[in-house]
């Protein structure tokens, strides 16, 4: 079996600011991020599909320690957003004081960038992961 969308074609999208998630060809549930079978149904015929990006915050976080290379970036929020098309992914959230968030979050609408990470000594090089801003 071969994957559909790997994480290195899944990570080089979110770069050029394109959210790719899979839909199954059996059930028609979209996951993301990309994984061997549907999460619904365990189907296995997927097809790569692009993502709106846009969805609403179902619940959060702030985190107060950093990992290592990241201790400048303290505090920040990272959410989970259902996207308009179902799955949930998580993501930073920015433009935010993360020292003044509270549960008016839960429900926010919010719409997807991107921030590249300088990898560390336990990545494979840089990496985009999603962020967060509210939608307008």
């Amino acid at each position: 079996m071969e994957y559909k969308l790997t994480f290195g074609k899944y990570n080089e999208a979110l770069k050029r600011n394109k959210l790719l998630g899979l839909k199954c060809k059996d059930c028609q549930t979209i996951t993301c991020p990309p994984k061997m079978t549907c999460g619904e149904c365990a189907g296995v015929d997927l097809e790569v599909t692009e993502l709106g990006g846009k969805g609403k915050i179902v619940t959060f976080t702030t985190c107060y320690v950093a990992p290592e290379g990241r201790e400048n970036e303290v505090p920040y929020t990272i959410v989970m957003v259902e996207l308009d098309e179902g799955p949930w992914i998580l993501g930073n959230l920015i433009d935010i004081d993360p020292f003044r968030v509270g549960m008016e979050l839960i429900g926010k609408r919010v719409k997807l960038g991107h921030k590249v990470f300088i990898g560390d000594k336990y990545s494979n090089g840089d990496a985009a992961r999603p962020l967060f801003s509210f939608a307008d």
